[in-house]
């Protein structure tokens, strides 16, 4: 019966019977540029995009749930989102499930309106840098450490070298620069918005969906299906946008690869305490 339900649908909209069809990409995982499953990229995500975008209608839905990763990736992501709107006039509705931070913040802010969650996790708005050092080790190992370079800065921040001053300075200049764009774009994307002063807003803090409807950094609270249901009537539905197998190979990683991999992805979703 589901089945016949399912068919006599489709035939309805093929003839202009049925209710509107809204195309919904869900971006899920860490933005990085490694082609992996379960991750983000602007390789992954753009054909998703370009075929949400070509279909018929006037409102494209993007669920984001993502920790958030790379800060270039997030930005061409974003950049993407934009440029197909404006190509194809289309309105863009962002749905956060559990989490729009940092870079996935970034991605949520594409969209002319963010919905979130009310218990979702939203902001994040800063830029780290993480390693480890170990300048000790070697030496307690008995193994002795040799490094030659051309270019007195090649060693910046080698882990089984002292940490020097100027390196760190070099490094937060660089963060800092990456968090202006972040806040540029942000600024941008939520112009007359936003409710709450920068020395807030832009701390790298992140806050409940509630919480981030009071700070102007989402439009409403909400999920998916009621949210279109009330703005498009009861017969509306949804078309998921998957990937086409067979297209794309990923390439093969390594057992250890793979572990490391997962551990880096689940310390990200473990920092906003998901």
């Amino acid at each position: 019966m589901a089945r016949r339900r399912g068919l006599t649908g489709w035939i309805a909209r093929l003839f202009g019977r049925g209710g509107p069809v809204v195309p919904v990409v869900r971006l899920h995982g860490v933005i990085s540029a490694e082609q992996r499953p379960g991750r983000l990229s602007i390789q992954s995500v753009a054909p998703l995009l370009h075929r949400a975008f070509a279909m018929a209608g006037s409102t494209v839905a993007i669920i984001v749930n993502s920790p958030g990763g790379s800060p270039v990736q997030s930005r061409l992501i974003s950049k993407r989102i934009r440029d197909l709107a404006r190509e194809h006039d289309k309105h863009v509705l962002v749905f956060v499930e559990d989490a729009a931070a940092s870079g996935g913040y970034f991605i949520a802010t594409a969209g002319d309106e963010i919905i979130a969650d009310p218990s979702s996790v939203v902001g994040s708005i800063g830029v780290i840098f993480a390693s480890f050092g170990f300048p000790e080790a070697l030496g307690k190992l008995g193994v002795e450490r040799r490094v030659h370079t051309a270019g007195k800065n090649k060693s910046t921040l080698d882990p089984f070298l002292p940490e020097k001053p100027e390196d760190v300075e070099r490094i937060k200049q660089m963060e800092l620069d990456v968090h202006q764009v972040f806040i540029d774009w942000v600024k941008s994307r939520r112009a007359g918005k936003l409710k709450a002063p920068d020395e807030q807003l832009f701390t790298g803090e992140f806050w409940s969906g509630v919480r981030g409807l009071e700070l102007g950094l989402v439009d409403a609270l909400g999920d998916l299906h009621e949210t279109l249901r009330a703005r498009f009537g009861e017969d509306v539905s949804t078309r998921v946008i998957q990937p086409r197998r067979g297209l794309l190979r990923l390439p093969s990683f390594g057992l250890a690869a793979s572990l490391l991999a997962a551990a880096e992805d689940r310390a990200l979703w473990t920092r906003l305490g998901l």
